[in-house]
């Protein structure tokens, strides 16, 4: 028997095994929200081959990253391949062995992105300046935060509900088979949605806006989770979804509860600075004032005392373990990483081992 054809008889073998994994990796159900203990989120620079990978071999039971293929600022985006990497980063097993790893698509719900491929008006408007004309009536400011791009919307207006949901007023293209935002991340295969900017409906523009319409945006963004939530639950009836930030949007609408299966929250002991890149030492470590601190965790203890599973993220480097135990102390996910979320962190959780440098 030559050695190249035992070589072949090897590599069949093992290319057998491999499949089989696979499969049997493939067939484990998806682990329920509330089993999740740990979680990461990327939106950054997640095209890359080492990005996907890095990803894909880590260790975590949720995973919340950027529909990339959404983002039309570069082609390689444009043409990124979403459903191949959402199908391999939920392959991987969680720490159970019994089940597969949840993956969900971050989604900004109260703000416009320049980059996007529904953004068809003018560009580089900027806090302080001038509207550009051309703008759509529902874009509202600039992100008072500074994150360039970003423009909060009235996000109770049809056109925007349109571009969210059913899109209706954008037919697929060639080179675009999805109709909407939803559509895109449906088709891509997710589990369900990260859902950013809730709080626009605290916005002091955004409440002028609702004045001048007649509508209170805290009840309207409370029916615009709740259309998600069915929107989504129509194509995948476990379609989970997970709101960030704006905890204290359940005062007064304890129905807000029957619209999200859960909520991350930002920034509990330690933020970063708007825009900041992955080295940037603005962007970590800017510690929160006990007092917002005390308030933050008050209002998320009602969401876990409703049964709904509370994800954190702080930005810290410098004190990452110590906010980990923290956050487990209150009976929260914690995780520690930069405000760039360009790569995995450095800081993983302990039981991962060592930090990385």
């Amino acid at each position: 028997m030559s050695r190249s054809y035992i070589h072949s008889l090897v590599w069949l073998a093992l290319f057998a095994a491999g499949q089989t994994l696979l499969a049997q990796t493939t067939n484990r159900p998806p682990i329920a929200l509330a089993a999740v203990k740990t979680w990461a989120y990327q939106l950054q620079d997640l095209t890359t081959a080492r990005s996907v990978d890095a990803l894909a071999e880590s260790h975590y039971d949720l995973l919340v990253v950027e529909p990339s293929r959404t983002d039309w600022s570069s082609p390689e985006n444009r043409r990124f391949d979403t459903p191949r990497m959402v199908r391999r980063l939920q392959v991987a097993p969680t720490g159970d062995g019994s089940h597969r790893r949840l993956v969900l698509a971050y989604l900004n719900v109260g703000e416009a992105e320049g980059w996007r491929w529904y953004w068809t008006w003018p560009q580089g408007w900027t806090k302080g300046r001038p509207r550009p004309p051309g703008l759509p009536a529902f874009i509202i400011h600039p992100d008072p935060d500074g994150w360039s791009g970003d423009f909060p919307v009235a996000f109770w207006d049809p056109t925007w509900k349109d571009i969210l949901l059913a899109g209706t007023r954008t037919p697929p293209a060639p080179d675009r088979p999805y109709r909407s935002l939803m559509d895109e991340v449906l088709q891509s295969g997710f589990d369900g949605v990260y859902l950013d900017w809730v709080e626009a409906y605290d916005d002091r523009a955004i409440k002028q806006a609702a004045r001048a319409a007649g509508v209170n945006p805290a009840r309207e963004m409370v029916r615009l989770l709740g259309e998600i939530r069915d929107y989504g639950r129509r194509r995948n009836p476990n379609f989970i979804v997970i709101q960030q930030n704006a905890a204290d949007l359940l005062d007064g609408h304890p129905d807000l509860l029957n619209a999200v299966d859960g909520i991350g929250q930002e920034d509990v002991w330690y933020s970063g600075a708007a825009d900041s890149d992955w080295n940037n030492p603005k962007g970590h470590d800017q510690r929160t004032s006990a007092s917002d601190t005390r308030d933050t965790l008050e209002q998320l203890h009602r969401f876990r005392a409703a049964g709904k599973p509370v994800f954190t993220v702080d930005y810290t480097v410098n004190d990452a373990a110590a906010t980990y135990r923290r956050s487990r102390a209150e009976g929260f996910v914690p995780y520690c990483t930069r405000v760039s979320l360009s790569r995995l962190t450095t800081t993983p959780p302990p039981e991962f081992g060592l930090a990385t440098p």
